[in-house]
């Protein structure tokens, strides 16, 4: 293929990566709900275009302090249009993709040319682009990047949190995708290889699609990061006893449960969600009693109840790098209000001696540890049942000076990391 006739290929994914860049930062719009506009691209340019718009929000920052060394001024969008996206797109093509000059400058000059206000500032997107391809790495190598790739909202709060360095790690980690993790149904079944994180949690090493891997139609795993596996380890041995799995989407902790043999009902709101749960069951070969309903309507109770609660997710980053563009602290406030209700809701259901675990992908404080102790104060009938070394693998570091779960994003950092996760368990007495 001509380098004029591979450049025109790759157009069509350009195009979409852009629409979905300018909903992301625009119109906040998340990042998932955006890649469904690929799927009438060929595979290679689905790919290319699912890169190029993920790898563009992961290094926002610093992409768009790159393109601020060469237009120092921010372009205004009711003038210049899709502008100061098609810059990014093309800064991330050059520098981290690492595309090839040419192919990029084309791209984003054909790009401007398509929009009615972008085409004002070609001959600007231009020189920059051409620029960028022999000045901007050295800039870009230069600059505190995992700083510049976390906004003001969330770094004032991981500083204040967790100290300045160990911001600045969980800051570093978001700025790889995150690896593979799945978990066995049980030991020693047919699943790919990879590496034992804890329990029957494995990290694969595989790029196939999650479907064609080796034991995934057989039932034998599903995919869940390995800190997503803890929650339901904290309830020690489940078998044999009832357990309530609430806001059970996607179904992994309901999976777990099933798998080590509790006897489960799964509360989920969305009915889309509660049949993927269903589908997935069926897939493993496991039951659980699927019910679709608000936390806050459900009416049942049993010696175990595990709420992972909604929330803003920041310990997903890695997956979602749209995430910090597109939440603010009004939400971390929002989703905190919410999940205390389901709190309340929750150990309600709890039978008398029975656990309770709450928990939840967050890494603020309003969203975990500040939950907790609101509802201990409030609630003298429940008692905090600090972890152990045991309770995590022998992974003390992921234990909070109050004795619950507390992983980050820079945890198992040589071996790719971690999502963040607190968890605290409680015994009704």
């Amino acid at each position: 293929m001509s380098h004029a006739a591979a450049d025109r290929a790759g157009l069509a994914a350009r195009k979409a990566a852009l629409s979905i860049l300018s909903h992301v930062l625009r119109q906040r719009r998340p990042l998932d709900t955006q890649l469904d506009a690929l799927k009438t691209l060929s595979p290679r340019d689905a790919g290319f275009a699912r890169a190029l718009a993920s790898q563009s929000l992961r290094h926002f920052g610093a992409l768009d302090a790159t393109i601020r060394h060469f237009v120092p001024k921010p372009l205004a969008p009711h003038k210049a249009g899709a502008a100061t996206e098609i810059l990014l797109l093309g800064a991330c093509e050059l520098l981290i993709l690492k595309g090839a000059a040419h192919a990029a400058v084309d791209a984003a000059n054909n790009l401007a040319a398509a929009d009615g206000k972008a085409v004002h500032f070609k001959s600007l997107i231009n020189a920059v682009l051409r620029r960028m391809s022999r000045e901007g790495a050295s800039i870009l190598a230069a600059l505190d990047a995992p700083r510049l790739n976390t906004p003001d909202w969330l770094w004032t709060r991981w500083s204040a949190q967790y100290g300045d360095d160990i911001a600045h790690a969980i800051a570093a980690a978001h700025g790889r995708e995150a690896p593979l993790d799945i978990c066995l149904k049980q030991d020693g079944i047919a699943a790919p290889q990879g590496v034992t994180m804890a329990g029957l949690s494995r990290r694969i090493d595989e790029t196939a699609r999650v479907e064609e891997l080796d034991g995934f139609s057989q039932g034998h795993w599903w995919v869940q990061d390995v800190a997503a596996t803890l929650p339901v380890h904290l309830l020690g041995d489940v078998a044999g006893k009832r357990a309530i799995d609430l806001c059970a989407a996607p179904g992994g902790k309901s999976l777990q449960l099933a798998a080590r043999g509790a006897d489960v009902t799964s509360v989920e709101l969305d009915p889309v969600r509660g049949a993927r749960i269903r589908e997935n069951l069926a897939r493993m070969g496991l039951n659980a009693d699927v019910v679709e309903s608000d936390v806050r309507d459900f009416d049942g109770t049993a010696p175990l109840v595990l709420l992972d609660a909604p929330c803003t997710a920041t310990g997903t980053i890695r997956r979602h790098p749209d995430l910090p563009w597109i939440k603010g602290a009004a939400d971390v406030t929002a989703q905190a209000s919410l999940a205390y209700d389901l709190l309340e809701s929750a150990s309600a259901m709890v039978e008398p001696g029975g656990l309770m675990v709450f928990a939840v992908c967050s890494l603020e404080r309003e969203e975990g540890e500040e939950q907790i102790a609101g509802f201990l104060a409030a609630h003298p009938e429940f008692a905090r049942v600090p972890l152990t070394a045991d309770d995590v693998y022998g992974h003390s570091e992921w234990i909070s000076a109050e004795g619950d779960l507390r992983t980050l994003p820079c945890h198992l950092a040589d071996m790719g990391g971690m999502d963040g996760f607190y968890a605290a368990r409680l015994r009704r007495q």
